[in-house]
């Protein structure tokens, strides 16, 4: 999939390409013309061994482009050959991106690689989250068997690359690894020229309000001065993304002075 925003005049307008089942829903600009909404679906409802996704996203200058998805990505029981995702995204100058795909689930017995890599250029802002769950321990089906490699990357500036296997008690239950979540969100807004202090502390505050006792666990961090980062553990999928949205509408409103639009696939 190959996605290209441009800004012509007041108005964001989007170029998609495809090979394979992964397609744009629906191209929408519910907030105006400056920003289009972009819902990306993938039939089939999963990856398993041998499948991979490639998206390949350009932001030009002054364009903003909201990317999200209508559910879950899923990384299906492989027999060997891991499944991949691999997002590759480019953000020019004045250009705005919101990476906010729904949750992605790892089966048991999964081989999922999941990459995302973003360039930001001098002047270029963007929002991003990344939650995945791991097994459907609610439906009785716990992460017992397989891995998922995990890569979020803005090069030069913030890598987080680790691997989670099913096997790994100490991660997955100690007290300084998962402490027995199943669900592990990361929240990020990262920037192409250094964040002002005054900017990065306002921020993170509103990433560490807390509004009710029901929010999961987190901790909020400014590992330099192009990104500040969210991180979440929570035992199940709905809490963890009502918080991240919540936060995304802060940081909205905080960075861009704009109100949270939230995509309608999200309420359906």
């Amino acid at each position: 999939m190959h996605l290209h925003y441009r800004r012509d005049g007041e108005r964001t307008v989007a170029r998609d390409r495809h090979d394979g089942p992964l397609r744009v829903l629906k191209a929408l600009h519910p907030e105006g013309p400056g920003v289009c909404h972009h819902v990306l679906v993938h039939p089939p409802g999963g990856l398993v061994g041998g499948d991979r996704l490639d998206v390949t996203l350009h932001v030009a200058p002054g364009a903003h482009a909201l990317v999200t998805t209508p559910g879950a990505t899923r990384f299906y029981r492989s027999r060997g050959t891991p499944a991949q995702q691999h997002v590759d995204a480019t953000v020019d100058a004045g250009g705005r991106l919101e990476w906010l795909p729904l949750e992605t689930i790892a089966y048991s017995g999964c081989r999922a690689e999941n990459v995302l890599r973003f360039v930001l250029a001098e002047g270029a802002e963007m929002i991003g989250c990344d939650l995945l769950a791991l097994g459907l321990p609610a439906a009785g089906e716990p992460f017992e068997r397989g891995h998922v490699l995990q890569h979020l990357e803005v090069p030069g500036r913030w890598l987080e690359r680790g691997r989670i296997a099913a096997d790994d008690r100490r991660l997955l239950d100690g007290p300084l690894g998962l402490a027995g979540h199943r669900v592990l969100a990361t929240l990020w807004f990262a920037a192409g020229t250094p964040i002002d202090a005054a900017r990065r502390e306002t921020l993170l505050d509103a990433a560490r309000r807390r509004d009710t006792h029901a929010t999961p666990m987190q901790g909020a961090t400014a590992p330099n001065d192009h990104v500040v980062v969210l991180r979440l553990l929570a035992a199940r999928v709905e809490p963890a993304l009502a918080r991240m949205h919540d936060v995304w509408a802060a940081w909205r409103r905080i960075a861009w002075q704009r109100e949270a639009h939230a995509p309608r696939v999200w309420r359906t």
